[in-house]
Formats: C-alpha cells, structure tokens, sequence
C-alpha cells in the first residue's frame, strides 16, 4: 500500500464549507474533516462514550 492508499473518504457533504468523513485503513479509525473557506480541521469521531470510531477492517 502506498502512502497515499491509506485514508479513503467515505463520506462528503458542502462545497465551500465541507464535512468529510475519511477512514484509516490501518487502523479503522474514522476522522471528521471540516473545511470553511481556507480554515480546516481533522480529529478523531468519536462515539457517545468518549471512543474513537473504528471501522472493522475486511481486506487486510
């Protein structure tokens, strides 16, 4: 896998102020990535007890 391989956006939503949703296919591990303008910001999405969201991973 290459570096540039490793996240793969599940989920997109805006066009000028952008929410994504990308996935570590390492680690499962979900990101939220929001954008306005030329401010922009990812950090772990995490569930109502404080966890990181974790995808099970199929192909590994």
């Amino acid at each position: 896998m290459s570096k540039n391989d490793r996240f793969e956006r599940v989920y997109a939503q805006g066009s000028l102020n952008t929410t994504e949703i990308w996935v570590d296919k390492e680690t499962g591990v979900n990101y939220l990535f929001h954008t306005s303008g030329y401010a922009g910001g990812m950090t772990p999405l995490l569930d109502r007890e404080g966890k990181p969201v974790v995808t099970p991973i199929l192909n590994r």
